[in-house]
């Protein structure tokens, strides 16, 4: 009888959970891993005929030339204020919305708040920035008409740079708040009941639970999703921009995915594209590592 060691043993019990693992290895690997190797051209002057192998060498060219261009301080300023008012005013919406749902008693009302809610993150960029359109139209839009009743006039506020940042972030807490507050529910429900009736004793009222037992119970959820949306500050939605952006808005709306497109595809200026997107990807990385350490120093919370 031939005896297994003891990891040997671990792996054959365990053959089925890495088998359900194996597609995911295998996708992250060919998908993310191996186009890493890519990021190379961002110090290179890459030419497509010749190839990685046969490109000249460039260093640090393309990052100085983009630390010192003219778009510099625009991308990155638009870029941090999409990102940060988007996190400033859509992190706390989705916590928010949980807690008052936590509140509600009727589960048959309760469920369909939760449903609507929802529905708008099934919602395509394409259609959802169509809709915002339509409803902005100067002429035709609702928004419009009711800006026209109160201004005298219609006001197109999709080519007025100040109005970007407030329609982008507003519809984005709309589009996300209800689907971002089911992990934080989740979070909710765990928390031991004995804890709510204990405080009813003692004759706490709904806001005092909801700030020493609810808020408290959220902790660990909140420090893990507020890291990996920092990790992600400088990935603004590429999608959403490029398709409400206007000539008239670059002022405000023009940030670094958008310039990348126009560098890369359009300018076919690859390897200067390939440097501004791996500065991102750089930056956001020192911002997880950041993130997380202050986490686990501040409040003993981190992912790792």
């Amino acid at each position: 009888m031939i005896k297994l060691g003891r990891s040997k043993i671990f792996t054959a019990r365990n053959i089925t959970l890495y088998l359900f693992l194996f597609p995911a290895i295998v996708y992250y690997s060919i998908f993310h891993y191996a186009p890493m190797y890519g990021a190379l051209i961002a110090f290179q002057d890459f030419n497509p005929f010749a190839g990685m192998s046969g490109s000249p060498w460039v260093g640090f060219k393309h990052f100085n030339d983009f630390f010192n261009g003219v778009y510099f301080t625009r991308l990155l300023r638009n870029t941090i204020m999409l990102s940060g008012y988007g996190l400033i005013f859509g992190f706390p919406a989705p916590i928010i919305f949980a807690l008052f749902l936590n509140e509600v008693k009727s589960r048959k009302f309760r469920t369909t708040v939760q449903t609507i809610s929802y529905m708008p993150h099934f919602i395509s960029t394409v259609i959802l920035c169509g809709l915002i359109v339509q409803f902005l139209a100067p002429n035709t839009g609702l928004v419009a008409k009711v800006i026209e009743r109160f201004a005298g006039s219609p006001l197109n506020v999709l080519e007025i740079a100040g109005w970007f940042r407030p329609i982008y972030i507003s519809t984005g807490i709309w589009q996300g708040v209800g689907w971002g507050s089911i992990i934080y529910y989740a979070a909710l429900t765990s928390i031991n009941p004995s804890l709510y009736e204990a405080a009813d004793i003692d004759g706490a009222s709904r806001v005092q639970k909801m700030i020493h037992i609810s808020l408290p119970g959220l902790v660990p959820t909140m420090v893990t999703l507020l890291i990996l949306d920092l990790g992600r500050l400088l990935n603004v939605g590429f999608e959403k921009v490029m398709l409400l952006y206007r000539n008239s808005t670059y002022e405000t709306a023009d940030v670094i995915s958008t310039y990348v497109y126009r560098s890369g595809l359009i300018a076919q200026q690859y390897s200067f594209a390939a440097a501004v997107g791996l500065f991102n990807s750089v930056v956001g990385l020192i911002l997880v590592l950041a993130s997380n350490y202050a986490a686990r120093r501040a409040a003993n919370q981190s992912l790792w």
